[in-house]
């Protein structure tokens, strides 16, 4: 079988991980054990870097170099917030036929998806060879087919953590404690803090995401609940909750609601997102707690970006997937000639295998987490979601408490 001679492109795109660097190094330096590819180049900042034809040849990177690189969190060759419509993408087809490139690897989420089928779709139509693959990253784990996403394992582990860590604050100086936490449209990472409870009582005792309807009277009905029961309470928030819908059905941020009541206007973003980022949700909660239920001790923190390239809590079964992800497409690409995104598949108690799914069915499409890991009153999580996201951290650093029966006086 004749073999497609020419150059890669290997780019990365969104929100860094603390493992996307694995996928960049598992695709480069499996790209280079194949004689038809004869230069491997990254995009420096994303497919920005390629309108603009900012390149490195990461063929003469050593491999010393690129392993310690692996290893690091953040993505190496710089990324991008650029969502490329057609005209972009078309830009994107004309410099790879320009400088002879075959091979496309993108690193991202659903809109990297996006991406790389319409850069495909171009290539198709002229009927130019190129094999475009989309290796999938995010902490929000969003996107379908997959069973999980390489990044999200890292940033579960750093919220079940953190969130172990603030129980055992909240143990010794008893309050209400808020943590709101990255997911706008799906609350998988907001869900992992529920590995945080080791004992009965441990918190997070309430955790709420945007897949469903957010009330403030019943958040604060719980809230009193939980804190009369154990005379303190966790509570684990995702940034996109929602309250209310606006006049064509879309649903409203709760930060947004909140900021408005008060007089701000919420930012928005290039895609005309409302900017979540920031404070502004868990104070406000916060605020409410103290002032409506009589709650002296009330702390809030937004755990933000620290979530997504914490370079001290990494899943090892997540630096491992990512690495392979990045190998499986190099070995699509050059040994079945063909294109797609590559996605993972659950086997047995814990195993998994990579397979090729169509580009479109991952395009710009978004998985929330479904109803049987949600619990009926809508405020925690299923036995069946800790099974799901358990062997994706691996082993939370071990917290103990101290046991000893009241001192005879």
């Amino acid at each position: 079988m004749s073999r497609l001679v020419g150059k890669v492109v290997i780019a990365q795109g969104g929100g860094p991980t603390a493992v996307i660097n694995q996928s960049l190094v598992g695709a480069v330096v499996e790209a280079r054990k194949f004689p038809e590819i004869t230069r491997v180049w990254g995009a420096v900042h994303g497919v920005r870097g390629i309108v603009e034809e900012k390149f490195v040849d990461l063929s003469e990177a050593t491999t010393h170099n690129l392993e310690l690189v692996a290893c690091s969190p953040s993505a190496a060759l710089g990324s991008t917030r650029d969502k490329p419509d057609a005209d972009y993408c078309l830009k994107i087809f004309n410099i790879f036929k320009r400088h002879g490139v075959h091979y496309f690897f993108y690193i991202g989420g659903n809109d990297s998806a996006d991406t790389v089928r319409i850069v495909n779709e171009f290539a198709a139509k002229e009927r130019y060879e190129l094999r475009a693959i989309h290796i999938p990253k995010t902490v929000d784990n969003d996107l379908p087919v997959t069973d999980h996403c390489p990044g999200y394992g890292s940033a579960a582990l750093f919220v079940a953590s953190a969130f172990s860590g603030a129980n055992a604050d909240n143990i010794a100086l008893p309050g209400v404690y808020i943590g709101v936490v990255m997911g706008r449209h799906a609350g998988w990472l907001t869900g992992a803090a529920c590995l945080a409870r080791k004992h009965e009582n441990d918190g997070p005792h309430l955790v709420y995401l945007p897949e469903r309807q957010f009330s403030i009277d019943q958040f604060l009905a719980d809230v009193d609940a939980a804190f009369k029961r154990h005379a303190r309470c966790l509570v684990a928030v995702s940034e996109g909750v929602w309250g209310e819908k606006d006049a064509k059905g879309k649903k409203i941020p709760l930060a947004a609601m909140l900021m408005r009541k008060f007089g701000r206007e919420p930012q928005v973003d290039a895609h005309g997102n409302v900017q979540l980022s920031g404070g502004a949700l868990a104070d406000e909660l916060a605020d409410m707690v103290q002032k409506q239920l009589k709650i002296k001790r009330v702390r809030s923190d937004t755990f933000g970006y620290l979530q997504r390239s914490f370079p001290g809590v990494v899943s090892a079964t997540d630096a491992r997937e990512a690495r392979e992800v990045g190998e499986k497409a190099a070995q699509y690409a050059c040994w079945h000639d063909v294109d797609g995104s590559i996605v993972i598949k659950r086997t047995g108690d814990y195993a998994v295998k990579y397979e090729l799914a169509p580009l479109a069915d991952i395009a710009a499409k978004t998985r929330v987490v479904p109803p049987e890991y949600i619990n009926a009153a809508g405020n925690g999580m299923t036995d069946a979601f800790r099974a799901y996201v358990r062997p994706l951290t691996g082993e939370l650093p071990y917290v103990e408490r101290l046991w000893a029966p009241p001192a005879v006086l």
